[in-house]
């Protein structure tokens, strides 16, 4: 499938997410067009939101007995207090009545916070199993995440327009400089280096840095981890055409940074940066 594929690859954006759901047929999984996925379900469990629903009522429950207590008497608040004592032998109207709602807001109270106890409880055994099998699997993501608390983005998106203009104006700009006579030194040093080969990259550099990297180090955006490239060979020769593409596009052309792909120029952003300028969003690679 993949050698079919490739033959209409043009960038390595299609290459690397064309390599990504190959994985995706071959496990079986369900391609998201969410974006990356987090590793993390969101999906609250069925066991959670039973009793949440039962936290929900007792403090509803509660309020009403208060304003009962308090001397509201509306038919709603007396209603919702029979029901709460039907099939028992308290009555409305009896002395004690309101010794009976005490105990019974007490109860409630006490009932409550076994239930949080019991949500507390089971977290914190799902958060140490998930640790546990991080561990095993990807200890620098463990320990990344042990670092700092995942925290959904909420701020906005940033402008590509604002990020291409910002490094334009850094990149193509031509600038005067005034040198001193130090640097006629240096030129007149290097004037007999032998300027260096071009750079030949070929599939058996590609395999071989594919080797030497770990299986599931942190994936880029596609979610593609290393453990598939090594076993995705017909994609060496491919990747390897398009890396040597991209390293010799000519330095005094101005589009020679910003024609590359928009992901292939930036890095990952920390989730909890509020500052969106794109000279703290975005950090090209550098050119040497």
């Amino acid at each position: 499938m993949l050698a079919t594929y490739l033959e209409a690859s043009r960038d390595l954006l299609e290459t690397d997410f064309g390599a990504a759901l190959a994985v995706c047929r071959i496990i079986g999984a369900k391609v998201s067009t969410a974006g990356r996925a987090t590793g993390q379900s969101t999906a609250i469990p069925a066991w959670r939101r039973r009793i949440e629903e039962r936290i929900a009522k007792a403090k509803a429950l509660i309020g009403r007995l208060i304003c009962f207590r308090s001397g509201n008497n509306t038919p709603r608040i007396v209603r919702t207090v029979r029901m709460a004592y039907a099939r028992t032998n308290v009555s409305l109207s009896q002395q004690d009545i309101t010794q009976k709602l005490t105990e019974r807001i007490d109860d409630l109270k006490q009932r409550i916070a076994a239930w949080r106890k019991r949500i507390r409880r089971y977290t914190e055994r799902s958060t140490r199993f998930n640790q546990n099998r991080l561990f095993q699997s990807d200890q620098k993501r463990l320990y990344e995440s042990l670092e700092r608390p995942m925290v959904s983005g909420t701020g906005p998106a940033p402008n590509q327009a604002d990020t291409v203009a910002f490094w334009r104006g850094l990149w193509s700009e031509p600038i005067n400089h005034s040198e001193g006579p130090w640097a006629e030194v240096v030129a007149s040093q290097c004037a007999s280096i032998t300027p260096m080969d071009p750079v030949i990259i070929t599939p058996d550099d590609v395999a071989e840095v594919v080797r030497s990297v770990l299986n599931w180090k942190s994936a880029g955006l596609d979610g593609l981890h290393h453990y598939w490239l090594k076993g995705f060979v017909v994609c060496h020769t491919v990747l390897a055409r398009q890396f040597k593409r991209l390293s010799t596009r000519s330095r005094s052309q101005s589009s020679s940074l910003l024609g590359s792909p928009i992901w292939f120029l930036k890095t990952r952003v920390p989730q909890t940066r509020a500052n969106t300028a794109p000279s703290r969003l975005y950090r090209p690679y550098t050119r040497h």
